[in-house]
């Protein structure tokens, strides 16, 4: 075990003694817990890292305007402006990939509902839909739904691994809710869970943040700590074996992802794509959400903060704003590119700084919890290596089909339960309608082990009126609480 000296010269030389400072409080167990914590911190890349992100803050207030251009055409393609036959293509394509066990799925799921206003890890949030499910289900049963699809076009039997990302505080929650829930069907073989790194937290001298008198405050390190993450834990080399060429990335907390979308993946896979990005038009100049771009003749999501209003704003012949395609966190990787990634580029990944109120301990070894800005976390962005890609794509999606995020607790009104609740119903009474059905009400809920995107439901609707709430299952339909 390492010693308290050997950790005391190498705090020294990395101007963070301070940590040990109540080292003569500490019981016998204490001290070794806190040693052996210790020693799980790279103390100099530490430091490298808080010098960096001070760069990065300096760097910031530049605006990117002069060096942005949209997308190529020839880049970019739009779902709602491809033809039927050109949808049906990528598809196919999408789906004999998936079938032949070459697709695999990388869940982001390592935030915790604090925003929410829960204590637990988002997937397990159930936003309150007549079925009951949560996150996780809606999104594992995706993937139960698109791998039949799959399989009825092709004959064969392919899975999609599916690959969760959790961080430190969500990690045992969930492994213990998929456990407990059977993993909502899927074989749990194909499941892989791993937890993404954390990074100290630092006060504005780059002095390090103590959380109890023998803690360090650890924070997340982005969802951009994928990279890592995928090469430490050995995800890389699983991907390798089981033969997974494709990766689709997304984030937990949108309710109507499309998990192992075959038509984009088609797309990507068609077009020989490294990395491709799947966007929506921004809802207006001023929606704070980062644009897909070139910067330097190199992809980039360049962020609202980061622009001028003028450019913001700047339109097209067509009326379109010039800069319009929305990131969603939604993005396709080779697993080529991915391990280019983790061998050549990781190091170089931007850092951003978040400026926040962390708790911490004072002088008497007492917690507090402070009311203003205190310190930084570091935090890297999934996005950040589009910069490295040689052959990178955009998908334009609707939004109404395809994006409602799950941020917030109800009191704000947007991106929280009910916004995404109603998002799902809208689309699933459109889904109903498109096959001939009539509902009467809005609160309309298919299960995904029925439809993936609203195929197979013309038997079971056409013709037919449903009385609001409808659930529609594989087995049976409930409305009203009754079922048919």
């Amino acid at each position: 075990m390492t010693s308290y000296n050997h950790i005391k010269t190498h705090l020294i030389n990395a101007n963070q003694s301070h940590l040990l400072r109540f080292w003569d409080d500490l019981t016998n167990e204490e001290r070794n817990e806190f040693l052996v914590h210790l020693n799980t911190i790279n103390f100099e890349e530490s430091n490298e890292l808080f010098r960096n992100a001070l760069l990065s803050l300096e760097d910031d207030v530049e605006k990117l305007d002069s060096r942005m251009k949209p997308i190529p055409a020839s880049q970019f393609e739009s779902e709602e402006r491809s033809t039927s036959e050109q949808l049906e293509k990528y598809r196919r394509i999408g789906l004999d990939e998936i079938s032949s066990g070459h697709v695999g799925v990388l869940l982001l799921a390592g935030g915790q509902g604090t925003r929410l206003g829960v204590s637990y890890p988002k997937g397990m949030y159930s936003i309150g839909l007549p079925s009951g499910k949560t996150l996780f289900q809606v999104q594992a049963e995706r993937i139960r739904k698109v791998e039949e699809l799959a399989k009825r076009q092709t004959g064969k039997d392919g899975c999609i691994t599916w690959y969760i990302m959790t961080s430190g505080p969500t990690e045992e929650a969930t492994e213990e809710f998929l456990k407990t829930n059977n993993f909502f069907g899927l074989n749990p073989e194909n499941i892989v869970q791993f937890d993404q790194g954390l990074l100290p937290c630092f006060d504005m001298e780059g002095r390090i943040i103590l959380d109890s008198k023998n803690r360090v405050a650890l924070a997340p390190d982005g969802n951009g700590g994928i990279y890592r993450a995928l090469h430490r834990k050995g995800v890389l080399a699983d991907m390798e074996r089981r033969g997974i060429r494709y990766l689709h990335v997304h984030s937990v907390d949108n309710i109507l992802v499309k998990v192992a979308d075959p038509i984009f993946v088609g797309y990507c896979v068609d077009k020989q794509a490294d990395c491709g990005a799947k966007v929506v038009k921004k809802a207006g100049p001023s929606e704070a959400v980062g644009v897909v771009c070139q910067v330097d003749g190199r992809f980039q999501v360049v962020e609202y903060s980061e622009i001028t209003e003028a450019t913001a704003n700047l339109r097209n012949e067509e009326g379109e704003l010039v800069f319009n395609a929305g990131n969603i966190c939604n993005h396709f990787f080779s697993t080529k590119f991915l391990n280019q990634v983790a061998e050549q580029h990781e190091k170089k990944l931007k850092l951003h700084v978040a400026k926040k109120k962390i708790p911490f301990v004072n002088e008497f070894g007492e917690k507090e919890k402070p009311t203003k800005v205190n310190g930084i976390k570091i935090e890297k962005f999934v996005f950040d290596v589009f910069q490295f890609s040689d052959n990178f794509v955009t998908w334009e999606v609707p939004r109404h089909t395809e994006f409602s995020a799950l941020k917030n607790s109800d009191d704000a009104g947007k991106d929280c339960p009910s916004t995404a609740r109603n998002d799902l119903f809208v689309l699933h009474k459109n889904y109903v309608e498109a096959a001939g059905g009539t509902v009467e009400g809005d609160v309309v809920e298919i299960s995904p082990l029925l439809s993936y995107a609203g195929e197979d439901l013309t038997p079971l609707v056409k013709e037919k009126v449903f009385q609001s709430p409808v659930l529609l299952t594989a087995e049976e339909v409930i409305t009203n609480g009754h079922s048919h």
